[in-house]
């Protein structure tokens, strides 16, 4: 089901245009911190890599060279997420994770093209920690994604499912109660009570066939409401990692059963393909060093996720710890950023244009992210002195908002962005527009 997703994902991703939007339209890319030296393929070599990443899901779906396929499949899509930090989303963040796992287990020992080529690797059980492993990184996702809407603005002002929802006002049938403000309370409650409670329910025997049904009707919901891409299918397959581990077995003996009775004299289609017993004699308990491994990444699963706890901001506004946070769909936000380069020698300050660098899209993500808007100062400022001749310092006009608040600066306009840290200029959040920013040392703060 992964594989069958994945070759969809990317067949969509070059049907929609967004190869040439997101990689071969702009000149200047936002990269990761030690992945500076990633770019994009020019056209149409991006274009085929995609095409490659959709037959590789293929692949990995048919256990077909499953081995081979994976590791070219988690390579080539974490390059592609690597080119440009405003492509990041939080389901491809899972795809790059779940994909890097799939890589180190034996998903090719039954039903595949693999099993039917050796015989020798048929086998119907795996060790625990294979199946352990992708539930838990599951689990994390439907956890910290419920720990996270735990938070004032989610809870105690409905911020941003009022926007969101009243957006679709206009919706058939459903746009009258949508508008509603008592509607926008309760979707948040049972939202932030879904996430961090289903993954138990799921679990749970006596609760896992309603739960399962539940989490169905409420990603279809989220995918019908919002433009979350294929973030809700995603999930909706990757739950079934927390049924009963031999959920597809039985399902196929029923099959088999069906057609059997339907058709006496049919030969059963997935006999061929159904593994061999083994006993669980034939696996050795992992090694210290691949516990270690396990014990580390899920380590880092953890600590990724609980930096936002101890950010004394909102990290959906200073975007530091927001990424890999598993921070999903708490934060409506909005930005608008002017760069002006100032000679200090003469006190002159020009506009600089970034259409040119940059396409409406990233434009829109870069003023969002304090951070991104760093990158492209330093860029700026690269361009401006490269001559050497003079030193322009790099200023901006930068406003946000955030979950219904009004618009306030976000960063102070006497800084100079490339040049300063962003914790000097970032101008904190507060309940109202400021009226100007007060730099008090290395810091600024902000008038009420």
């Amino acid at each position: 089901m992964f594989g069958l997703l994945m070759a969809a994902v990317m067949v969509r991703f070059i049907a929609k245009g967004w190869v040439r939007e997101l990689y071969a339209a702009s000149v200047f890319h936002f990269t990761y911190p030690g992945f500076e030296w990633i770019h994009p393929w020019p056209e149409p070599f991006m274009s085929a890599h995609f095409i490659l990443l959709a037959l590789l899901g293929l692949g990995i779906a048919a256990g077909c060279f499953y081995r081979f396929s994976t590791i070219l499949f988690f390579l080539g899509f974490t390059y592609v997420e690597l080119i440009d930090q405003t492509a990041y989303l939080n389901h491809y963040y899972l795809i790059s994770l779940l994909s890097g796992l799939l890589i180190f287990l034996p998903a090719n020992r039954a039903w595949s093209v693999d099993a039917l080529r050796k015989p020798q690797i048929r086998a119907e059980l795996v060790p625990g920690w294979c199946l352990n492993i992708l539930r838990f990184q599951v689990a994390l996702v439907y956890v910290f994604a419920g720990l996270a809407k735990f938070n004032a603005d989610w809870l105690f002002h409905a911020q941003p499912l009022r926007i969101w929802l009243a957006a679709r006002a206009d919706m058939p049938l459903l746009g009258h109660w949508l508008a509603q403000v008592w509607v926008a309370y309760v979707a948040s409650w049972f939202g932030a009570l879904f996430d961090t409670g289903i993954v138990f329910f799921l679990l749970w025997k006596r609760t896992r066939v309603p739960a399962y049904l539940l989490l169905i009707f409420f990603h279809v919901a989220t995918w019908l409401l919002f433009s979350i891409g294929v973030f809700p299918w995603i999930m909706i397959v990757a739950a079934t990692l927390l049924l009963p581990a031999d959920w597809p077995s039985r399902c196929a003996a029923r099959l088999i059963a069906l057609r059997s009775r339907t058709n006496p004299g049919a030969r059963p289609f997935l006999s061929a393909a159904m593994p061999a017993p083994s006993s669980v004699s034939a696996y050795q308990k992992p090694n210290w060093l691949s516990r270690s491994a396990l014990g580390l990444y899920a380590a880092i699963q953890l600590l990724l996720p609980l930096r936002p706890y101890f950010s004394s901001q909102p990290v959906a506004w200073t975007c530091s710890g927001f990424n890999c946070a598993w921070q999903v769909m708490i934060a409506e936000k909005t930005g608008y950023t002017e760069f002006f380069a100032l000679d200090p020698a003469t006190g002159r300050r020009r506009r600089l244009s970034v259409k040119d660098e940059i396409t409406s899209r990233q434009e829109m993500m870069m003023a969002q992210d304090p951070y991104l808007i760093r990158q492209m100062a330093l860029h700026l400022a690269k361009k401006l002195n490269g001559s050497g001749i003079r030193s322009f310092e790099i200023r901006t006009e930068a406003f946000a908002t955030l979950n219904g608040r009004p618009s306030q600066r976000l960063i102070d306009p006497e800084a100079d962005v490339s040049k300063e840290p962003v914790s000097a200029w970032l101008i904190p959040i507060g309940p109202s527009s400021e009226t100007g920013p007060k730099r008090v040392g290395n810091k600024v703060s902000a008038l009420n």
